[in-house]
């Protein structure tokens, strides 16, 4: 038990006002504890070593499926959002285990094609079942619990996904702040692990300061880099940012990530708040408005957005259809799980023969809905894979 007592003992250390692994509300099915490992850093092991974020460097940021090298994907922001947060966890002296494994795994969830895959997953869904709607933060959350798989000696865990810990999974839901406005951000330790799929966590903080503070560093990381890719996709110039706003961020990504990040600092050192300074919170609400009108809802764009409607729609649609029709001919055991079956016996086209092997691999229940069954199918998909599938099921 040497390399646990050390484990904690270095956390003792920490800051006052960060989360201790030995105050963690748990998992869902206990573990015994690692020896070595601490569970947060746990944690963000098991998420680095997962399928669902291997795909994620083929996932999109905002330009999807692009051929240039040197455009971000999902996965370097991911990292970026890591690398960022971990700075200013290290000086504010938080949980930078915590930091990382929420980091790391806050957009396992996210559709193939950014959020133009996202908007048109949750219309294919929504029109289906008016109660469903498809959000990526809430997704991830799902991936973590229930869709991903852990190996571990030989051996497949299939209950309850990853098994991370409620702080990690709160900070995971939780990271989504869509309100450009906010950039003071305190902890709300009235949430309660059994609330986790009930609230909305895009009204409400973070359990965690260092939740928030990923949620904040998640809108640092691609306000920057998005202008980058679009320089390089020759659809803006830098001279184009407000001279405003410019002045107060600084005129590159790099810029205004260092302008950022010594602000929050000095905002946030020895309190219980993560926060920009009203001058930079509003300067960043600024820059992300000018993304929006000049990036994300550029005729680019938009262009982009009408080929993932057409992918994604023509995916689901087949799918749903395929997959209600053989919905109640499945071998479904005594216990609600479907039992093993030859897919080449349902269908002789490869994507649906892909789909329905996905199906026994992830042990579906028949109390589980065909939709949200194909979403997870969908949502799962880097970009590529989708455009392929969406070939092969209507091109002849």
């Amino acid at each position: 038990m040497l390399w646990r007592n050390i484990r904690l003992e270095q956390e003792e250390h920490l800051s006052k006002l960060a989360t201790k692994s030995k105050d963690s509300l748990g998992r869902v099915l206990f573990e015994e504890p690692c020896v070595l490992r601490c569970d947060f850093e746990r944690d963000a092991n098991r998420i680095l070593y997962s399928e669902d974020f291997r795909r994620l460097r083929h996932k999109t940021q905002v330009f999807f499926n692009a051929k240039n090298d040197h455009i971000c994907t999902r996965m370097e922001h991911v990292l970026y959002v890591n690398s960022i947060s971990n700075s200013i966890c290290r000086t504010l002296n938080l949980n930078q285990d915590l930091v990382s494994a929420i980091a790391l795994g806050h957009d396992i969830g996210h559709a193939p094609f950014g959020h133009s895959g996202e908007k048109a997953l949750s219309l294919c869904l929504n029109k289906v079942n008016s109660e469903l709607t498809f959000k990526h933060e809430y997704h991830s959350l799902r991936v973590a619990d229930r869709l991903s798989k852990r190996i571990s000696n030989e051996k497949i865990h299939n209950r309850c996904g990853l098994n991370l810990t409620y702080e990690v999974r709160d900070g995971i839901v939780s990271h989504c702040g869509e309100n450009y406005s906010e950039y003071d951000l305190q902890a709300d330790k009235s949430k309660k692990p059994e609330d986790i799929y009930t609230t909305e966590h895009r009204l409400v903080m973070p359990y965690t300061l260092e939740a928030c503070l990923v949620r904040l560093v998640d809108k640092i990381a691609y306000v920057g880099r998005d202008i980058e890719d679009a320089i390089r996709a020759k659809l803006i110039s830098y001279d184009d940012i407000n001279i405003e706003t410019r002045n107060v961020l600084g005129r590159t990504n790099g810029e205004m990530i260092n302008t950022l990040v010594y602000d929050v600092v000095e905002n946030s050192y020895d309190t219980d708040h993560i926060r920009l300074s009203l001058e930079k919170g509003q300067a960043l609400k600024e820059m992300i408005l000018q993304n929006n009108e000049m990036i994300y809802q550029s005729n680019l764009i938009r262009h982009y957005e009408k080929n993932t409607m057409n992918t994604v729609e023509g995916l689901f649609t087949s799918l749903y259809t395929e997959l209600t029709n053989m919905w109640e001919s499945f071998p479904w055991q005594s216990d609600g799980t479907i039992g093993y079956f030859r897919s080449v016996d349902y269908s002789d086209n490869k994507v649906v023969r892909s789909f329905l092997n996905y199906l026994i691999d992830k042990g579906y229940t028949k109390d589980e809905l065909p939709e949200r069954v194909v979403t997870d199918y969908i949502a799962g998909m880097t970009d590529a894979y989708a455009l392929q599938s969406y070939e092969d099921l209507y091109w002849i």
